[in-house]
């Protein structure tokens, strides 16, 4: 098969493509593979790392302020866009081409559909963002990891996926022991992470709650993202550190780390909860009230109603209820059992395979 396949702007797009493309390379040695990204986007540093063949558009997404300069060049750029992807379907020669969300993959599968190659569009979230629900009217196959965004997309079109992380996450067979960071292997272990740029309140509340985390039975790993790291050692510069507390950066090899952590506290991105689901472990969520259509309150009350974890509002947020929150769970073996087991249960472990063989329908509808 050969896929063109575009996403990009966060990992919440560009990850669930390189799972679906190793995917592929897994079942078909001599697929051929071209990523097209953006300019600006995380997808140009993270991709051509993963030995995948990249092609960079310039594009830009709207602006809430509809009449403007900015969003006349916006308009500008995607047409230009448009006609660009099209001269790299016409060289590729794609069988098919999948997009996985962000601007940039509007204007290539766009232009995919307007030239009648087969399309797919996969949703990572529960509520649709813009791009998708744009091209969903072009499209042929639309791959949904929520069930909740059926009924946003065109019913024939739909099929449920699951997201294409959680079966990279699932297959990890990991060797990783909390002795490498210092701390008790068999110990139960708290993991607090707010995503790779860290969350500034989850931050304060940890750092205020360190001195009750001090003296717990079970451990804990907090980890600050990388631009906030020296600001919280800096704010915990007088204040004594136990041996069950490890304060961390970043960890690089979460896919190894998690299925050893008895309770995740952190954000609510589609891809941490395809992580968490596919590991099947308890989390207490704290959904970021920045991003669209508030997607992630809406994407962490999907485990919620299944009891596989706890909800706790950014707004409500302080290190008495953090602190609270953990502890209930982490005194309660049997509770933490329970939603883990609710969790794995509404994971979707071949989701890449799934939408690889969704990538196949689209084909074969193109060949009748």
């Amino acid at each position: 098969m050969k896929m063109m396949i575009s996403g990009g702007g966060t990992g919440g797009h560009i990850y669930p493509a390189l799972a679906l493309v190793a995917d592929l390379q897994r079942q078909d040695k001599d697929a051929q593979v071209l990523y097209v990204g953006s300019e600006r986007g995380l997808e140009k540093q993270i991709v051509p790392q993963k030995g995948i063949a990249f092609r960079e558009l310039k594009i830009q997404g709207f602006k809430r302020k509809l009449f403007s300069l900015y969003n006349f060049e916006t308009v500008y750029l995607f047409l230009q866009s448009v006609r660009t992807a099209k001269r790299m379907i016409k060289t590729f020669q794609p069988d098919v081409v999948v997009g996985t969300g962000g601007y940039v993959s509007g204007a290539v599968v766009y232009a995919a559909a307007k030239m009648g190659i087969p399309t797919v569009i996969h949703e990572q979230n529960s509520v649709v963002g813009w791009t998708n629900k744009f091209l969903s009217r072009y499209v042929d196959k639309i791959g949904i990891s929520f069930p909740e965004a059926r009924a946003q997309f065109p019913a024939a079109k739909v099929v449920f996926t699951g997201n294409p992380r959680a079966q990279q996450v699932a297959e990890v067979h990991s060797q990783f022991s909390w002795t490498e960071l210092g701390l008790q292997a068999e110990t139960p272990t708290v993991l607090v992470f707010g995503g790779s740029q860290g969350a500034l309140k989850l931050n304060q509340a940890m750092v205020a709650a360190i001195p009750k985390f001090n003296d717990r039975d079970y451990q804990v790993v907090f980890v600050t993202g990388e631009r906030r790291y020296e600001e919280v050692m800096e704010q915990l510069k007088k204040v004594p550190i136990n041996a069950n507390v490890k304060v961390l950066p970043y960890i690089n090899n979460m896919p190894e780390v998690l299925p050893k952590v008895a309770l995740i506290v952190g954000r609510a991105g589609a891809t941490s909860l395809a992580e968490i689901t596919a590991d099947g472990i308890p989390s207490i969520l704290i959904p970021s009230p920045y991003v669209t259509a508030d997607h992630q309150t809406k994407n962490a009350m999907s485990l919620v109603k299944q009891h596989a974890a706890l909800l706790e509002t950014e707004a409500d947020l302080s290190a008495p209820s953090l602190l609270s929150k953990v502890d209930q769970l982490m005194n309660h073996p049997d509770q933490r059992q329970t939603m883990a087991q609710n969790a794995k249960k509404m994971g979707v472990p071949d989701a890449a395979d799934r939408l690889l063989d969704v990538c196949r329908e689209a084909i074969q509808m193109h060949h009748q």
